[in-house]
């Protein structure tokens, strides 16, 4: 069968980043045949000669190593062979790959819940981009006769396939960092390491205590938790504020499952947004090009700090996307980052003779070391950055188990094409709360401008079925507002 054929009979399909599904439907069958696609999608594009390696990594959600074990019985029944770099973060599997030529995978479902699960694939120049999806599903595979039982576990006495781990990939993930920055640049900087059930919590410790800063381990959890950077969880907002109010840390750092996307919080607790991250940590790279999707703050253009910036649908592949135009463009440095905070290097960063390798997929790493860094550097605590950038403010939030086929008829009836018809519409649900709309944008979701200059954003998550919506507005108070409001309309369109 095509792989294609296989998405709409388990259920387990591409998102906005790799292919995503519940755990369950994620059989040992599956993930085999999800590799045997991306590996035949190689083998045709010229990019995999047999006997190649293939790097295989993973999170620290249960389902993780089974999953992995799958994926490397496929390498290896394809002429292939699995090289096992353990549990490391997502940008520590790209750079070992693309260091070395390789194709990798990544098993994780990022952010979501541990009943679901994920496999991200790279190829040896860092993440598959969209026409490679489309190139993996029309890849035909066959079942082979007598590896699985009815229910697409492997057979008894079948499947073992995983190699022991290797560390290579995590030493060089964190020799990336310790060699770029200056030695003993964090001195003295307190940080508390949220390390929750991050598969980002060795390396994190690791890098910034390499450069000098005192380091507490904080939140360990042995249970996955299931962190999202978007829509960071009240329990998650009181743990910050009551680790901050024991006055023991200048800063507070964390990140989702698998290591790419981050959470920085100041000084008080307070979580910055994943995109003021992004544009504080643009700023101190010295970038000149600047990539992020639709649903990302207005402060990165409203700033002026970048020549140029890029607006694109949401999705990492999207944002590469983005970054290869500004780089065929002649642009440099370029990057990108996203609303969750992930940020990507499109181009080398070369800074006093030392140079940090471009890395096109989202790192979490990056972004902490970075900021606090430009607090060390300006002699500002971390609440300062944000408060010099552009006073503009968001808010996101989700509705969890949202029929995915309701929310994009509800998004439909108010983005027919027709503008006149759809500001109509819009003021109708909206208009009471927000006012007249002056700006209608469908790059991806419904954008809505009001003609105060307040923001609403509409989107389907494009990994589970969940209706998200992003506000933003000139207080942190009014995003926050806002976003409750849609949160309310929106859950009435269930019905």
């Amino acid at each position: 069968m095509r792989i294609g054929d296989l998405m709409n009979e388990s259920g387990v399909k591409f998102g906005t980043s790799g292919a995503r599904g519940l755990a369950a439907d994620m059989t040992d069958w599956v993930c085999y045949a999800y590799t045997a696609g991306f590996l035949g999608y190689l083998k045709t594009a010229g990019i995999l000669a047999s006997g190649q390696d293939v790097g295989i990594a993973g999170d620290l959600r249960p389902s993780s190593p089974r999953i992995m074990n799958a994926c490397a019985a496929a390498v290896i029944d394809l002429g292939y062979r699995p090289c096992n770099v353990g549990p490391i973060p997502s940008p520590a599997l790209v750079a070992y790959g693309m260091a070395r030529g390789m194709s990798t995978l990544m098993v994780t479902g990022s952010h979501i819940p541990d009943d679901r699960n994920g496999i991200k694939f790279n190829l040896p120049t860092g993440e598959i981009l969209k026409r490679d999806e489309e190139g993996i599903s029309l890849q035909e595979i066959r079942r082979p006769e007598g590896l699985f039982d009815a229910l697409g576990g492997f057979a008894v006495g079948q499947g073992a396939a995983l190699p022991d781990p290797d560390p290579v990939a995590y030493r060089e993930y964190v020799g990336r960092y310790l060699d770029f920055f200056p030695a003993d640049c964090l001195h003295g900087l307190r940080v508390g390491v949220y390390e929750h059930s991050s598969v980002a919590r060795e390396a994190y410790v690791a890098v910034l205590a390499g450069l000098g800063a005192r380091v507490a381990r904080l939140g360990h959890s042995e249970v996955f938790i299931p962190v999202d950077t978007e829509a960071i969880r009240p329990e998650d907002v009181v743990l910050a504020r009551d680790w901050a109010a024991s006055g023991q840390f200048d800063a507070l750092v964390s990140a989702d499952g698998d290591g790419d996307r981050p959470l920085i919080g100041d000084e008080t607790g307070a979580w910055l947004r994943g995109d003021i991250a992004g544009v504080l940590c643009a700023r101190q790279l010295g970038a000149r090009g600047v990539v992020t999707p639709v649903s990302s703050n207005t402060a990165v253009e409203k700033c002026g700090c970048f020549e140029s910036v890029r607006r694109t649908r949401i999705g990492s592949p999207f944002v590469i996307a983005g970054m290869l135009q500004a780089m065929g463009e002649g642009l440099a440095p370029v990057v990108g980052y996203e609303a969750n905070g992930g940020f990507l290097l499109g181009t080398d960063i070369d800074r006093d003779g030392r140079v940090l390798a471009a890395l096109p997929t989202r790192d979490a790493v990056i972004v902490a070391v970075t900021i606090l860094l430009d607090a060390v550097e300006q002699g500002k605590p971390l609440s300062a950055l944000a408060r010099d950038l552009p006073g503009r403010f968001t808010h996101s939030d989700r509705l969890k188990d949202f029929p995915t086929e309701i929310a994009r008829a509800g998004i439909a009836a108010l983005s027919s094409g027709d503008v006149q018809r759809d500001k109509a519409a819009i003021e109708a649900v909206f208009g009471a709360q927000f006012g007249a709309v002056t700006d209608l944008e469908m790059t991806d979701g419904l954008r809505m401008t009001f003609v105060s200059g307040e923001i609403a954003h509409l989107r389907p998550s494009g990994n589970a079925p969940e209706l998200r919506a992003y506000t933003e507005a000139d207080s942190p108070e009014r995003a926050a507002e806002m976003n409750r409001i849609c949160m309310e309309i929106l859950a009435g369109w269930r019905g």
